[in-house]
């Protein structure tokens, strides 16, 4: 009988592990083979660039409506709740519509929208890392007198309106971070991982994230702007790639917003 040649077998006391064997006996040599991680979930690309177009055109259609109507004597709140269903609603229901079109049909599962609890931990720690993201690109642009104008200056200047701060709050905190990372980290990142290398598509989708935010009324102010939150969405589009659920990232995406709001209402902003 010719003897068993040295190697890794099954563990005959683990049936999850493999023991080395040195051609005599089974060695103190144990460890657990792990399964090679899948690839991660993709979207045709027409996904992608239906969300990003649906998106940008339902913005700017929801901006350009906001000044039409902005003669009426509404409620503030009712303003913002105009621009939240004009400028949202269309692309989240194209991400529906993708979902079913290309996906599985299961809509959370499409676009990674679950959660665990150790998300408390990932979302503040994506926080964290973009913050770090937004100070060195903010002083970038500083420092190479690049044209920057803030996306919140304005607010400060109705934060008497009770219904308008409460509002905006919802619409920045809420709804804001839950709809764009659906589109964004969502539909937009699978879509455009099923063509492209992962570092090429999470920095198309953080660049256009950034332009996302482009407003006619800030001018030049938006290059710098768009540089910023575009470097944001590309710490976003890392993370959702890396853990694979939107959970951390929308966590993150409303410590970011609520920050800036805190910021905007207490009437101090940066010189630039």
């Amino acid at each position: 009988m010719l003897p068993t040649p040295t190697g890794w077998f099954p563990d005959p006391w683990n049936d999850t592990a493999v023991r080395y064997w040195d051609g005599h006996g089974w060695t103190g040599h144990v460890a657990v083979p792990t399964a090679e991680k899948p690839p991660h979930p993709t979207l045709p690309i027409p996904a992608a660039w239906g969300a990003v177009i649906t998106l940008l055109v339902s913005l700017t259609a929801g901006r350009y409506l906001l000044k039409a109507i902005s003669s009426y004597d509404w409620p503030i709140a009712v303003y913002v709740t105009i621009l939240a269903i004009v400028g949202y609603a269309p692309a989240l229901a194209w991400c529906w519509y993708s979902s079913t079109r290309w996906g599985t049909g299961h809509f959370r599962a499409d676009v990674g929208l679950s959660a665990r609890w150790v998300d408390a931990g990932w979302g503040p720690l994506t926080w964290g890392a973009c913050l770090v993201t937004q100070i060195v690109v903010a002083l970038a642009v500083m420092g190479l007198n690049i044209p920057f104008t803030s996306n919140v200056r304005e607010v400060s200047d109705l934060q008497d309106d009770r219904g308008y701060v409460v509002s905006l709050l919802v619409l920045a905190v809420v709804a804001a971070p839950i709809c764009e990372e659906i589109v964004f980290r969502g539909v937009m990142l699978r879509g455009l991982l099923s063509r492209h290398r992962a570092v090429v598509a999470i920095g198309l989708q953080g660049v256009l994230f950034g332009m996302a935010h482009f407003d006619p009324i800030r001018g030049m102010g938006n290059i710098g702007l768009i540089l910023v939150l575009g470097s944001v969405g590309c710490t976003l589009g890392a993370a959702a790639y890396l853990i694979r659920r939107l959970a951390p990232t929308m966590i993150a995406h409303a410590i970011l917003n609520a920050i800036a709001m805190a910021i905007a209402l207490s009437g101090w902003f940066p010189d630039r």
